[in-house]
């Protein structure tokens, strides 16, 4: 015999689920306030599933979640929230309290919450029963013969070069306005003010996004066209007018499904490239090509080996919006290794004039930090890569 599940809702628009009162196998108990709910709850009476307003005569619907995970007896009730309008105030509040689920109730048909509650009472259990595999934490160490390397080497590199320091920056100022370094937020395995010598033109930022586009070496997928916001999802165009294949998302100007949200951010992030380097960048300015091409706008980076930031030796640093985008674990494992002015790839990039896939790049960069698991680290490893790093300073392209 099927079980009968028992939902209480506590609200005023009980007409909206109405219909659905002891029919396929459910059975309803309609309340007004959280008085009354509480009054019930109190009681030796048991239900399945809570579904409540928000807006309660006296108080919210947010109070009466927090009295019912307090009474052990109710704590692990699926409970749904709901709202007339959206608000993201409300949004945020909800999930930050960890409430099953939000909706509004004038977006959402009476059946995708009953079929939701069901969803939930049906896999309450499931994480209090699974044992779930126990995460181990790999912490990371610097080993001391790497730390002690990078304070000599940097300390060594910078007062040798400072003199000549001097007369790169006073002809960096001497052809462009503006700062003669340049700090960007960088990632390894923290977040930190990267320093370098800047070889770029005023605005050079702003131009950023479309040289990505048309001139990034890594990006190899084909050019289409994007998809707006506000273009229809068809499962939802299949739909009589005022449903929705799934939950609605609601944003300032527009609302969107969350399938077809998913979808869209999926096919974005296939038509661009994780990593960004363009090939013969217009923004450079003459003096900056120079450095460039000598490295020595990576100078100031020793600053940051001073300060922990960074090691001679490890992968490279990433921008933040590069670095965001790589959330796979075959992908982040390059973050096991500590960020550094050269690496594996970056020898490899540089030795074949800037030629290399974006593919290759993740793969030394995965196994340059596959000796920071266990004691794998290797100092004279190290050392290979810097020798083979000073013939590649010189170079013909600016990637």
């Amino acid at each position: 015999m099927t079980n009968i599940l028992t939902l209480l809702y506590i609200g005023n628009a009980t007409e909206y689920f109405k219909p659905f009162d002891q029919k396929n196998n459910l059975s309803f108990i309609f309340l007004e306030d959280s008085v009354k709910a509480i009054n019930y709850l109190e009681s030796d009476k048991s239900v399945d599933a809570i579904i409540c307003d928000f807006m309660l005569p006296g108080n919210n619907g947010l109070y009466l979640y927090e009295w019912i995970k307090e009474n052990s007896k109710h704590k692990d009730v699926p409970f749904i929230l709901l709202s007339k309008e959206f608000s993201d105030k409300i949004y945020k509040r909800s999930f930050k309290k960890r409430v099953n689920d939000y909706y509004v109730i004038n977006d959402t048909s009476a059946e995708d919450i009953i079929e939701r509650v069901k969803f939930l009472y049906e896999n309450k259990g499931i994480t209090s029963s699974t044992n779930l595999p126990e995460l181990v934490d790999e912490e990371y160490k610097m080993p001391w013969s790497k730390r002690i390397f990078d304070i000599a080497v940097a300390s060594a590199v910078l007062l040798a070069a400072s003199p000549f320091l001097l007369l790169i920056i006073l002809a960096i100022r001497f052809e462009s306005k503006g700062k003669v370094y340049y700090i960007s937020k960088r990632v390894g395995r923290k977040t930190f003010d990267f320093y370098k010598l800047r070889s770029m033109r005023s605005g050079a930022d702003e131009l950023l996004k479309k040289l990505a586009k048309e001139k990034n070496q890594y990006n190899t997928a084909p050019q289409v066209e994007e998809e707006k916001e506000t273009e229809p999802c068809p499962r939802c165009s299949a739909l009589p007018e005022g449903q929705s294949c799934s939950p609605l998302m609601h944003f300032d100007t527009y609302s969107i499904c969350d399938y077809w949200y998913n979808h869209q951010k999926a096919e974005k992030a296939k038509r661009n490239s994780a990593f960004v380097k363009i090939v013969d960048d217009p923004r450079i300015t003459r003096v900056g090509k120079f450095i460039r091409n000598t490295s020595i706008d990576e100078l100031p980076q020793l600053i940051n080996v001073l300060k922990g930031d960074m090691s001679i030796v490890g992968n490279r640093p990433l921008p933040v919006y590069e670095a965001e985008l790589i959330t796979a674990d075959d992908i982040s494992k390059r973050f096991l290794a500590p960020p550094g002015i050269t690496g594996l790839w970056q020898v490899e990039l540089r030795g074949r004039g800037g030629d290399m896939s974006e593919e290759e790049r993740m793969r030394l960069d995965n196994e340059y930090a596959e000796q920071f698991r266990g004691n794998n680290y290797s100092f004279w490893y190290d050392m290979k890569l810097i020798l083979r790093t000073i013939p590649a300073l010189l170079q013909k392209d600016t990637v």
